[in-house]
């Protein structure tokens, strides 16, 4: 049985240029270059370079377009259905593409026009310095070690294991099977622990270690000129660790009857340990992540002002060599079906390249929009950089006033950096929730981290301040505020608990 129904429904489609101009709107400062280079390679109608002066005059009549042998073969449908597919037709206007102005074309641009190029920018290069890796300086040591063959291909093997920070964390087993499988050595575990042992040996001290009371003890041991005190921090690293780690000094005071003075001292020996040997090596094989802030606060007098950093962004134009064809083509008395079929693949492209450059600009518009209102909403703090001066902001509090979507304001806010005169603040800093204090008004939560920070900055680290107690301080201050909550923020500010933060 059919059935015929009216219905409507509401949806939302999103053009290309749209879906481009979201994709762009996440692409941080550090890698839209990057972006744009990708871009270049798929589009040849798109490239880098300033406009040129000379302009393309078009001529203002187009000659009749006369059939040719191949196209009057074809039956008259289906010329007509031909030529609307490939509708680049005599009336193709080149403004579409690029204006002219008193002084010629002026091509898109990605740039300011206020902007000069450093003449000297291609002659500065990075240096990138070169370095053995962690395991390279490891495996240097070798030959110190009394090895024989067998043994050195066994050590060789643990310190292709060992983390970055230098932990043996893989079991011994596991080892075992690799050296069997892939090396075609038959290891025993007793043997292995041997060759560990004198992987143990080679520096920094402390690597080749499987856990963290493993590594404070190597370190303990190799001490060229030990003490008394080195001698009580074995003993509480290897039976009493726990206790040292929960910071319970009254009862480490009574396993080893000493006052808190040695203690003290004690301690000491202990914390000037590295917890992670392999960081220590400038080539520990970690990444390191360099920040280009995507903004730049400048303060002239009191007077803030935010710009766009786009050094790292080349001019784009649409390509002269596809400017050219376009003339010959409207010069040409005739024109062919493989001229026909060119000339909509250079309209598509050059179509590509505008809706890209297009994209461009309005990503940096929509970024200097959405940052000016940033500004206007946290300028007390930017101006100050004091954290109490942050008014509580929500995206929602930023798309009212753009008039964007709160959809866009995150993709802004998400991977972009403002430089200030105080550091480098991710955009994502200046959203936070609000609390309301006595006086009924609204403060930023960052306000309440910056005094609990302060707080816990100035107590006396032999008796730390509970949570309770800056609770108490915060409610005296005319702050409503509970102690889960306080414990809620002090883990966010990665700031342990009372105990914790104590000291002899």
């Amino acid at each position: 049985m059919l059935d015929q129904r009216l219905q409507q429904k509401l949806g939302l489609k999103f053009s290309p240029q749209q879906i481009q101009l979201m994709k762009l709107l996440q692409v941080p400062t550090a890698n839209l270059e990057q972006r744009i280079k990708e871009e270049i390679e798929a589009n040849p109608a798109l490239e880098e370079g300033e406009s040129e002066d000379d302009p393309i005059v078009m001529p203002d009549e187009t000659p009749t377009d006369e059939p040719t042998m191949e196209e009057s073969t074809e039956s008259e449908a289906e010329q007509e259905a031909k030529e609307e597919e490939l509708k680049v037709d005599d009336e193709m206007d080149m403004s579409d593409y690029y204006d002219e102005d008193d002084e010629g074309v002026a091509d898109y641009k990605t740039k300011d026009s206020s902007e000069y190029p450093d003449p000297d920018d291609e002659k500065k290069h990075v240096p990138v310095a070169t370095t053995s890796t962690f395991h390279e300086y490891l495996e240097t040591q070798l030959n110190m070690l009394d090895l024989d063959e067998r043994q050195e291909q066994i050590a060789l093997q643990l310190i292709g294991s060992l983390d970055d920070d230098g932990y043996l964390r893989r079991e011994l087993d596991a080892i075992l099977d690799d050296l069997s499988f892939r090396q075609g050595i038959q290891c025993t575990e007793l043997e292995l622990r041997e060759v560990l042992a004198q992987v143990q040996k080679l520096d920094p001290p402390g690597v080749a270690a499987r856990n963290l009371e493993e590594c404070l003890l190597i370190q303990l041991k190799r001490k060229e000129e030990p003490t008394i005190h080195t001698e009580i921090a074995i003993r509480v690293v290897e039976k009493y660790f726990d206790l040292f780690a929960k910071k319970h000094y009254d009862k480490l005071e009574r396993a080893f009857d000493i006052d808190s003075e040695k203690l003290k001292k004690v301690v000491d020996e202990i914390t000037r340990l590295n917890p992670k040997p392999g960081s220590a090596f400038s080539g520990g094989g970690g990444e390191q992540y360099v920040i280009i802030p995507d903004f730049i606060l400048t303060n002239n007098a009191g007077e803030l002002t935010v710009s766009l950093n786009s050094a790292n962004a080349p001019e784009l134009r649409i390509s002269n060599h596809f400017k050219e064809m376009i003339t010959d083509y409207k010069k040409s008395k005739q024109k062919s079906k493989q001229q026909k079929d060119a000339m909509l693949f250079i309209k598509q492209k050059i179509d590509s390249a505008k809706w890209f450059i297009e994209a461009i600009q309005s990503r940096y518009n929509t970024m200097m929009l959405t940052m000016q209102a940033i500004l206007e909403l946290q300028y007390e703090y930017l101006a100050t950089g004091d954290e109490t001066q942050m008014k509580p902001m929500i995206l929602k509090d930023v798309a009212e006033r753009t008039g964007l979507d709160i959809s866009t304001i995150s993709r802004v806010a998400n991977s972009k950096y403002l430089q200030t005169e105080f550091g480098t603040i991710p955009l994502k800093f200046f959203f936070n929730e609000a609390l309301t204090n006595e006086a009924g008004e609204e403060v930023s939560t960052r306000e309440v981290k910056k005094i609990l920070s302060d707080l816990i900055g100035m107590e006396s680290k032999r008796k730390p301040i509970s949570d309770q107690k800056l609770t108490e301080v915060l409610n005296q201050r005319g702050y409503n505020i509970a102690r889960r909550t306080v414990a809620k923020y002090r883990e966010q500010l990665n700031i342990p608990v009372a105990r914790l933060r104590k000291e002899l």
